[in-house]
């Protein structure tokens, strides 16, 4: 009996690499959907006139009603559902009620703002908390210096359970009005930036270390990192290399998920600093009821959440062959 299994090739759908795009290429466009629908349904279900609400109670019948053709609010929700996506897959997101400046063009000029401030927060909170948390572990494994446990697992915990804007107005009261070391409002230079991001960067940072060190902690229990240490390598050898690398991937999933919290965090911090954000022109887009702005924004972070857990998860798959992103 002759085989032919050694000649048979295999389909392209075989490779794992393959299905986990596809998965996730479909996962991401449902949610995309998801999205859009439900920034569309926002003005829809808002109590009362939105074009009323922005224009004011002194407004004239004719100029809402036209402001509302304009807006093309009079069609049936259907065809305004399909103008809508229209719009959004050409690039325009609309005109703002207030200003009259195209939606696209006031998150142009406030997402970099945002997105610096996000940035360098989630850099600060890995570069504090990695080490942090790698020499905590290396310091009380196999239950040693239970005093320096205590104190910082007490500290990690109060940090990462205050508020972002509580953290804001702290720092605020002490760095800025108390000691004048930094300023406490608006983007003007370098020295702006350090209060911002230290109110977004604390909590996050604490959440790491922790995982960090028990990440850590169960690394270090592992046979390999004993055979390590039977072979008489360096300390900083069997840390770095070894033992750091296999600790990260639980790091790496939860950093994708704090980094969508900073973003989400920067509305109520930039506007603690009065930060020229997206974060800062939603609260206020939302006080003036410019609904179509309040959309775009809403829109910008939601894509901007979806695009991190996916980036998360292509991380997590090319760090880790055998994980289960790409195996199931």
């Amino acid at each position: 009996m002759t085989t032919v299994s050694a000649g048979v090739r295999r389909l392209p759908t075989d490779s794992p690499w393959l299905r986990f795009a596809l998965r996730r290429a479909g996962r991401l466009l449902v949610s995309v959907w998801v999205l859009l629908t439900a920034a569309f349904g926002m003005i829809h279900l808002i109590p009362g006139d939105p074009v009323r609400a922005a224009l004011g109670p002194t407004a004239s019948p004719e100029l809402v009603a036209a402001r509302r053709a304009a807006l093309g609010l009079d069609d049936p929700l259907w065809q305004q559902y399909l103008h809508y996506l229209g719009d959004l897959f050409s690039g325009r997101f609309g005109v703002s009620m207030t200003s009259g400046l195209p939606v696209s063009q006031v998150i142009g000029d406030r997402l970099p703002a945002t997105l610096e401030i996000a940035g360098y927060a989630f850099l600060l909170a890995l570069a504090v908390a990695i080490p942090v948390g790698v020499g905590m572990a290396v310091l009380t494994r196999n239950g040693r210096h239970r005093h320096a446990e205590l104190a910082f697992t007490t500290t990690s915990v109060v940090l990462a359970a205050i508020p972002e804007f509580l953290i804001a107005v702290a720092l605020v009261f002490v760095f800025g009005v108390s000691l004048g070391w930094a300023p406490v409002a608006g983007r003007s230079g370098p020295e702006s930036y350090v209060l911002p991001v230290l109110a977004l960067a604390a909590g996050p940072a604490a959440v790491l270390a922790r995982l960090v060190r028990v990440e850590m902690l169960a690394v270090l229990r592992a046979d390999y990192i004993r055979t390590a240490r039977a072979k008489r390598l360096p300390s900083w050898l069997v840390y770095l290399r070894h033992a750091l690398p296999n600790a990260l991937t639980s790091t790496l999933t939860l950093g994708g998920l704090l980094l969508s919290a900073m973003v989400a965090g920067t509305v109520l911090v930039e506007n603690v600093f009065a930060w020229p954000g997206l974060g800062s022109t939603i609260v206020q887009s939302i006080l003036a009821k410019d609904y179509p702005v309040v959309q775009g924004v809403v829109l910008v972070y939601g894509l901007g959440v979806l695009l991190v857990n996916l980036a998360v998860d292509v991380a997590l798959a090319l760090l880790d062959p055998r994980s289960t992103i790409r195996e199931s």
